[in-house]
């Protein structure tokens, strides 16, 4: 089916929308991107839906089509207020699997069933109830980057956000942390007094960070101001002057504007605030999710024509895990 883009005589289509990924899109390029944003467009009013985009989706998705952007936390917040019949998850698939829980009676799809993720797959129910056997008695904290099987084991989810806070709204000692090691550890080293239990995970973007990489970008870029993800290895978040979620980070660049800056992350996120704050230069020891780049303006427009790849979840598992992401989301 084909869409008319709009455009002046002589200019680009969707200018408004092309100052935004001028960055990243030569002129000559932008209007086969404008061709399935424009079709996006108009799919989202016929079918009342509405793209939820993560922080590490590229820029042509993050600054065009997406309605709501953001890190886990702040999608699996929104996915609860949203409006709309259908709600499309640009993202990975346990973050499609976390709206259809926080909106089971709404459609949800994903645009590529191939975009999962090295964390959410690391980890089974079965190991869950393995841990549990093991440490009777141990709440088990799970973030969210895992399956809806996995969520329905746990007591509570978390992000990387809003960890410390979910683990200290249980008052206990020990914990049991799921499934990502790094994670843990870098919310350990703020929680003294609670022991922490983990799991060998990794993301297999930030794994790949070594403490070498923030020594070799300061001695390549002095004055450059160090922003960690706390999913990267605990040397790494030592060696970085601040760590938080992808929400904290672009916070942090926000309200701080450094002359210079190196997000240890994925690479998509500097691509993204690069965008909105031109004065700051960015430093990109930054490394791809193979998974989050599976997703494109050409496969949400064919979810949105053909209402594929729906995401749905067994209800002997949807409302036990349901129960663990609202308890993450009572938190504040």
């Amino acid at each position: 089916m084909s869409h008319p883009v709009p455009v002046a005589s002589g200019a680009l289509p969707f200018p408004e929308l092309y100052a935004k990924v001028t960055h990243h899109i030569p002129p000559v390029e932008w209007p086969v991107f404008a061709d399935d944003i424009s079709a996006i467009l108009s799919l989202k009013r016929q079918r009342n839906a509405v793209i939820l985009a993560h922080n590490y989706q590229t820029p042509e998705i993050f600054h065009t089509v997406a309605d709501i952007v953001g890190d886990s936390l702040a999608l699996a917040r929104e996915a609860v207020t949203t409006d709309a019949d259908i709600i499309v998850m640009a993202g990975v698939h346990f973050m499609a699997e976390t709206a259809k829980l926080l909106n089971p009676g709404k459609t949800v799809l994903i645009p590529d069933r191939m975009a999962g993720c090295s964390l959410a797959e690391s980890i089974t129910a079965a190991n869950v109830r393995e841990l549990r056997a093991r440490h009777p008695g141990v709440p088990v904290v799970t973030y969210v980057n895992t399956s809806a099987a996995v969520k329905a084991e746990s007591d509570i989810c978390c992000t990387s956000g809003n960890a410390k806070a979910v683990i200290e709204s249980l008052g206990v000692a020990r914990v049991i942390m799921l499934p990502d090691e790094f994670l843990a550890q870098n919310t350990a080293a703020f929680m003294p007094n609670v022991e922490f239990i983990t799991w060998a995970g990794h993301c297999e973007v930030h794994e790949r960070f070594t403490a070498q990489d923030i020594t070799s970008v300061r001695e390549s870029y002095p004055g450059v101001m160090v922003l960690a993800h706390p999913e990267c290895p605990p040397e790494v978040v030592a060696q970085a002057d601040f760590s938080g979620s992808t929400a904290a980070l672009a916070e942090f660049v926000e309200v701080n504007r450094p002359a210079r800056v190196a997000l240890v992350t994925e690479c998509s996120m500097s691509d993204n605030i690069a965008a909105r704050y031109p004065e700051v230069e960015f430093v990109r020891p930054c490394n791809l999710c193979p998974h989050m780049k599976r997703i494109t303006l050409s496969n949400i427009r064919q979810a949105l024509e053909l209402r594929q790849h729906e995401v749905t979840i067994d209800l002997a598992i949807a409302g036990r895990a349901r129960l663990a992401v609202e308890r993450m989301l009572a938190v504040k």
